[in-house]
Order: C-alpha cells, then sequence, then structure tokens
C-alpha cells in the first residue's frame, strides 16, 4: 500500500540538491566545507591585529612620555598613518573573503529529468549511451559541440545535474553543483571558485599578498630603526620580538598568497581558469575565449556582474514522498487486537463466518515456539515434556470456552495468556 504525502511549498534553499549550506534565510551560500571560513580570518586577521596593536604602543608611548626625549631612545617609524593604512587593508581583505565564500559562485540550475531528443539512434552506435532505463529509445552523444567566437567547443552531459554544460562549466564534486566559468573549488574559503566570484576571489588574495608585504616591511623597518639605539642588530631584534615574528609568519605566508596571485594574474592576461590551465592547455592551441591582455583585464574587472540563475529564496512544491507499507495487504495481514479470533477453525468471527483469518498468523510456525517453551522450563534432569498430560488426569476434551460476549467456540485475544512476556506454571510430573 502506497501513501503519498501531498507537495507542500518550502523555499528553493530548503529543498536544495546540492551540498551548500544556507544562511540568513538562504541569502547566504556557502560550501560544505565552510568551517575553514574561521580558520582562514584567523590567519589573516591575527597577524595583522597584533601588528596594529605593537603600533598602537608605539604611539602610546610617545604621546605618554616627551616626543623628543622618546625619539631618542625609540625608532619612529610607527605612526597613525601605519595603522590608519593597516586596519584599512584588513578590512578591505576581510570583506573580499566574505563576498568570495558567502556568494552563489554561478551555480547553474538543475533539470528535472534528462533533455529530450528529437532523434532515435541504433543501440550498436559506440558514441551514443543510454540516458535511463525508463526511455530505452531515447538516446543522445555524451557530448556536443557549440560554436564559440567562431570556434568549436564541446560540452559535456552531467548525469548529475541532467544538462548539457555550458562552455567552461563545470561540476564540482565537493559542492555538487555544475559552475559557470569553473576554476576550482577553494578550501580556504569554504566555495566554489566561479563566473561571479572569481573577481572577488583575486582581489582577496592579492589584497593579501599586499599585507603580508606591508607588515613585513614596517617590521623590519622597526627593527633597523631601533637598531641604532643597541650595539648589534641581534640586541634590536630581542626587543622587538613581535616584530621579528611577524617577519618571520609573513615571509612564509607570502609566498603562498603571492605564487597564487602570480598565477591568476597570468590566467587573468590569457583569459583562462585553472581547470582549463591544467585539462586543455591552451598555449598549445587557439584560445576560444582570449580577448587580448586589455580585454581580459576588462573582462574580469569592469564586465557587468551576471545576476544569480538561481532564487534561493523563492517558494518551490517540494517533491511528494510516498511512503510503502512492508506487508503489500496492510488491511489483511494486520488485526485489531480487540477482535475475536477461532483459534481452532482458522478463521475471523463475523456476522456470516466467511473470512479467514489474517495470514500473519496463518504463517507463524507453532512449532518453534513449542520448542522455545520446552527448551526454557527444562532443566537437565528433567527430560519430560511441559505440554505432556499428567499420568493419573484424565484427558481434558475440547469444550468450548464461553466469554463474556459470545457462547460460541472463540477466545477473546484479551484472555488468551501471553506465553512471551509471563511465567507459565506447568505442573510437576
Amino acid at each position: 500500500m502506497e501513501i503519498v504525502s501531498s507537495p507542500r511549498p518550502r523555499r528553493l534553499y530548503q529543498v536544495w540538491k546540492g551540498s551548500n549550506k544556507f544562511y540568513c534565510g538562504g541569502r547566504l551560500i556557502f560550501g560544505p566545507d565552510v568551517t575553514s571560513l574561521p580558520l582562514t580570518i584567523i590567519l589573516i586577521a591575527g597577524p595583522s591585529v597584533v601588528f596594529a596593536c605593537q603600533v598602537i604602543a608605539k604611539i602610546l608611548n610617545s604621546e605618554k612620555h616627551d616626543h623628543e626625549e622618546y625619539a631618542n631612545k625609540h625608532s619612529q617609524i610607527f605612526g597613525y598613518p601605519v595603522l590608519a593604512f593597516t586596519i584599512f587593508l584588513t578590512v578591505a581583505d576581510m570583506i573580499f573573503l566574505l563576498l568570495t565564500s558567502s556568494r552563489d559562485p554561478g551555480i547553474v540550475p538543475r533539470s528535472i529529468r534528462p533533455p529530450e531528443s528529437d532523434e532515435t539512434f541504433d543501440g550498436a552506435t559506440p558514441s551514443m549511451e543510454w540516458v535511463g532505463g525508463r526511455t530505452p529509445n531515447l538516446r543522445f552523444p555524451r557530448t556536443k559541440d557549440v560554436t564559440v567566437n567562431g570556434y568549436s567547443v564541446k560540452v559535456k552531459y552531467c548525469d548529475t545535474c541532467f544538462l548539457y554544460r555550458p562552455p567552461r562549466a563545470s561540476h564540482c564534486s565537493i559542492c555538487n553543483n555544475c559552475v559557470m566559468k569553473f576554476d576550482h573549488h577553494c578550501p580556504w574559503v569554504g566555495q566554489c571558485i566561479g563566473l561571479r566570484n572569481y573577481r572577488f576571489f583575486f582581489l582577496f588574495i592579492s589584497s593579501s599578498t599586499f599585507l603580508c608585504i606591508y607588515v613585513f616591511t614596517f617590521s623590519w623597518l622597526n627593527i633597523l630603526g631601533e637598531r641604532k639605539f643597541y650595539s648589534s642588530l641581534w640586541k634590536s631584534m630581542s626587543a622587538e620580538v613581535l616584530s621579528l615574528v611577524l617577519i618571520i609568519y609573513t615571509f612564509l605566508a607570502v609566498w603562498f598568497v603571492g605564487g597564487l596571485t602570480v598565477f591568476h594574474l597570468y590566467l587573468i592576461i590569457t583569459n583562462q581558469t585553472t581547470y582549463e590551465n591544467f585539462r586543455y592547455r591552451y598555449d598549445k592551441k587557439v584560445n576560444p575565449y582570449n580577448k587580448g591582455l586589455f580585454g581580459n583585464f576588462i573582462h574580469v574587472f569592469f564586465s557587468r556582474m551576471p545576476p544569480s540563475l538561481n532564487d534561493f529564496r523563492s517558494w518551490v512544491l517540494e517533491d511528494p514522498i510516498t511512503f510503502r507499507s512492508i506487508t503489500p495487504n496492510i488491511g489483511v495481514n494486520v488485526i485489531n487486537p480487540n477482535e475475536k479470533i477461532d483459534i481452532e477453525i482458522d478463521s475471523k468471527l463475523t456476522s456470516n463466518d466467511n473470512s479467514q483469518i489474517p495470514s500473519i498468523l496463518k504463517d507463524l510456525d507453532y512449532g518453534i515456539i513449542d520448542d522455545n517453551v520446552k527448551f526454557k522450563y527444562r532443566t537437565e534432569d528433567d527430560k519430560s515434556d511441559p505440554f505432556a498430560l499428567l499420568v493419573n488426569q484424565e484427558p481434558i476434551l475440547d469444550e468450548p470456552i464461553e466469554t463474556n460476549d459470545t457462547s460460541s467456540e472463540v477466545l477473546s485475544l484479551q484472555e488468551v495468556p501471553d506465553l512471551f512476556d509471563h511465567d507459565v506454571q506447568l505442573p510437576q510430573p
């Protein structure tokens, strides 16, 4: 028996089949690995906060003491302009990070069913593949050619999203979505990088690189400025431990974010994505998307941002849920415990006495129940049958048992002793 629940309206983000995580009622969309985002924030904001606190401490000490006397004993590299620019860079970096990780990267809407085919193909054709078992006569190619800027480009069919991916789109196995102009999935921001957030991703990594260089430079200048008050560079480093730690940290970090910035700068110049660079190698053939040096920059940074193809806050009807019962005939196999059963003749008491006992009782193996009861109440020395009659006891005739409701030969289920939940008092031989 099937019970189909009626569809109810829900927000699109509540029934979204991808692996994304939504916040603020579907206004913010993240990848499934969004838990790495706080770590990224700490790695960026932590050193910046330490550097800013060091600058503030220098400024306060300079104002607390006589400025000329303090200048004769300490370096005057740090000041309000350095502090203001540090705060500006850090805030801008955090904004670019959140714009990258919390917006739709260009997710292609899923199709409900495979695309229709206008032609039928011979099953022996090697380039054709089955769409599904429900449509054995419907076949279409796994790839097809489309024209982009006068060049033929192959697009692939996505078995998960039931559609031919647009040019430059690819399916992200982590987010489980097809993404327009898919570049890569970045675990540091917990999001796919695609058409709608690549611009902010580049601004994020480039501002992170500049922030590292900025902190590294002024930390070195601070140590070098303090050196004139000490006999050696090592002593000036010992006096400015925070600057030394920041120098080491930013030196290591700039190799990562700086290298990433240079690589993506090359991709922008050549109008490639990371996915295309590792897979297609356009340097060995013509890139149909290349617009020239300036055209590529304008396309990435100054072109109009396309709107999202998905309104995650829109109302949709949830797919109906079908519940299937374990027993195919629930009305036959399940009985009301208040009904009366004639155990002797295997029938249910009705007005015409024609209906049969449910199959759930017919299929019950009473022999196994007897054996279990015998085994439970038999001791090691007791070899007798607990259901055997006493030697001197006359056999009990099959007499009808009358209930309060009727005098026919039936037992109410409430009057039958439960052999499974209660102890049975057996006669001793």
